[in-house]
């Protein structure tokens, strides 16, 4: 078994795209769903697969995020490097990375244009 990816819908592939890039992941390929939706596909660089499926259904202004969702969970090589490269393009911290036990991962959690963490 493999997991190929994680798919969500979006209301302006713009600006998500434009997100999703300022987080480093890399915009595969677009696939149109007959006439109803596109389809942007975005990987982590050096990774075969795409990760992350986003999906604009044509007419659609937003969605309910519904209580399930949690988030996506990336790592980066340097969390203030990133968060400045991220505060640069306009994208702001929820709040200040913090760690969940002593000696622990720093965590921080952004939202795309669509609320999505």
């Amino acid at each position: 078994m493999q997991l190929v990816h994680t798919c969500y819908r979006i209301t302006d592939p713009e600006r998500s795209t434009a997100f999703y890039e300022a987080l480093g992941l890399e915009k595969r390929r677009e696939l149109p769903i007959r006439d109803e939706a596109m389809n942007y596909f975005f990987g982590v660089p050096g990774h075969e697969n795409p990760e992350l499926e986003l999906t604009y259904n044509f007419g659609v202004d937003s969605y309910e995020l519904g209580t399930a969702y949690g988030h996506i969970a990336l790592t980066v090589s340097d969390m203030g490097e990133t968060l400045e490269k991220l505060a640069a393009q306009g994208i702001e911290p929820e709040r200040t990375p913090y760690s969940i036990r002593e000696g622990g991962s720093l965590l921080c959690f952004v939202r795309d244009p669509d609320q999505y963490r």
